[in-house]
C-alpha cells in the first residue's frame, strides 16, 4: 500500500465533507464541478472528492505537526514518510499564500497566521469527528481514543475494565499512552489524560472522575518484627516508606473526630512512583501510605494490611484532563462517564 494511502486510512474517520471558511470554499468552480466532462476516466465529481481527501489531509497533517512540533512524528502517526509530511503542509501554505509554520533543524513551530488557522483547523476537525459519532450515537462510537496515564493506575484499575466497555463500543480502538511522566498531551496527540492528585493551573480541561481514600498498609512480616503501631505518633519510631506526593511534606498528616495530626515520618527508602512504594511495602520495608487503588489488590490478597484506619489521610482524586479550548468529544465523555461510574464501586464489590 502506497504512504499516501496509509495516510488517507489513518485519518478517514476525520476526512469527509468539510470546509475551513473561506478557504475550502474557494476549492472547486461551481459550474466546473457540475459539467458533466471527464478527465482520463474520471468524472469532474471523483476528481473533486479525491482532492476535497487530499486538501484535508494537508490540513489534518498541518494540525498535526503544529502541536508535536515535528514532521517525523506526524509521518510515523500517518504512516507515511517525512518528505510527504512536509509537502503537504508546503502545498496547504501555497494554496493559502502565507508561512503557517516555520521550520528549524530541531523543531516546527507555527507563525502567527499558523496559529490563527490551527485554532480554528483544529476546532473545525473535532467538530466533525464529533458530527460523526452523534450521527451514528453513542452506542456506534467509531475511530481511536487516544489516553494517557500513569503506569501503575493504568494497568490496576483501568486496563481490567476496557473489555466491559470496548465490548459496549465495538467499532472503537483505544491507544494507551502508558507513562509515569507528565507528557504534553496536545503534542502527544492525546485526548484526555488520567491524573491522580493535585493539578497545576493550565489551560486545560478537566473533569473530576472520583476519589480513593490514602492508607497506611504495611506487609504483616513487617509488623510481627516492629510491633503494630496504635496512634499515628508511634510511626516516628518505625521505618517509613516516601512515596509520589508525599517526599516534599515535613510529615503525614491525619484527621480523627475534626482534629488534625501531624507526624514527623522517617524512612531509608524514598520511591518515585506508586508502584514502587507498594513494591517496598510488600517486601517489608516499611509502613507505607498508599490509595485505595493503588493497594486494593493486595489487600484483598492479604500481602498488605491496613492499619491505623480509625484515622483519616487526605483522599486521591482522579481527573480526566483533555486539551483546553475544546468541547470534549463524544467518545471521550462516553469513557469518562464509564470509569466514573466503575471507580465509585465499593471494594470487594467492584465488578470489572
Amino acid at each position: 500500500m502506497h504512504g499516501r494511502d496509509r495516510g488517507r486510512r489513518h485519518i478517514a474517520g476525520r476526512l469527509t465533507g468539510l470546509q475551513i471558511g473561506g478557504f475550502f470554499g474557494r476549492l472547486r468552480d461551481e459550474n466546473a464541478f457540475n459539467a458533466p466532462f471527464s478527465v482520463d476516466g474520471h468524472s469532474a465529481c471523483d476528481l473533486y472528492t479525491r482532492c476535497m481527501s487530499d486538501r484535508l489531509q494537508e490540513v489534518t497533517a498541518f494540525v498535526r505537526a503544529a502541536e508535536t512540533g515535528s514532521f517525523s512524528r506526524v509521518a510515523r502517526e500517518f504512516g507515511i514518510s517525512q518528505p510527504s509530511v512536509s509537502r503537504m503542509v508546503a502545498s496547504l501554505e501555497a494554496r493559502l499564500g502565507v508561512k503557517l509554520l516555520l521550520r528549524t533543524t530541531r523543531k516546527v513551530t507555527p507563525t502567527d497566521a499558523g496559529s490563527a488557522f490551527l485554532e480554528r483547523a483544529r476546532r473545525i476537525l473535532d467538530d466533525l469527528d464529533e458530527a460523526a459519532n452523534a450521527a451514528r450515537g453513542v452506542d456506534s462510537l467509531q475511530g481511536t481514543l487516544r489516553v494517557a496515564m500513569s503506569g501503575g493506575f493504568g494497568i490496576r484499575e483501568v486496563i481490567p475494565r476496557l473489555p466491559a466497555f470496548l465490548a459496549q463500543h465495538p467499532k472503537l480502538r483505544i491507544d494507551l499512552l502508558i507513562s509515569d511522566r507528565t507528557e504534553d498531551l496536545v503534542a502527544e496527540g492525546a485526548d484526555m489524560a488520567l491524573r491522580l492528585g493535585p493539578l497545576a493551573d493550565s489551560g486545560f480541561g478537566v473533569r473530576l472522575l472520583g476519589k480513593a481514600p490514602r492508607l497506611v498498609v504495611v506487609a504483616p512480616a513487617y509488623l510481627a518484627q516492629r510491633g503494630t503501631p496504635q496512634t499515628p505518633t508511634e510511626l516516628a519510631s518505625h521505618d517509613c516508606i516516601i512515596g509520589p506526593g508525599l517526599s516534599d511534606r515535613s510529615g503525614w498528616n491525619f484527621l480523627r473526630a475534626g482534629a488534625a495530626i501531624s507526624v514527623e515520618v522517617q524512612g531509608r527508602i524514598q520511591v518515585a512512583s506508586a508502584d514502587g512504594v507498594i513494591a517496598c511495602a510488600k517486601a517489608g520495608l516499611g509502613i507505607a501510605v498508599a490509595s485505595r487503588w493503588m493497594c486494593r489488590a493486595e489487600l484483598q490478597s492479604s500481602e498488605l494490611v491496613a492499619i491505623l484506619s480509625e484515622y483519616q489521610l487526605d483522599s486521591v482524586e482522579l481527573h480526566a484532563v483533555y486539551p483546553g479550548g475544546r468541547r470534549p468529544s463524544l467518545k471521550l465523555r462516553a469513557f469518562s462517564d464509564y470509569l466514573a461510574r466503575k471507580l465509585i464501586a465499593e471494594p470487594g464489590t467492584d465488578d470489572h
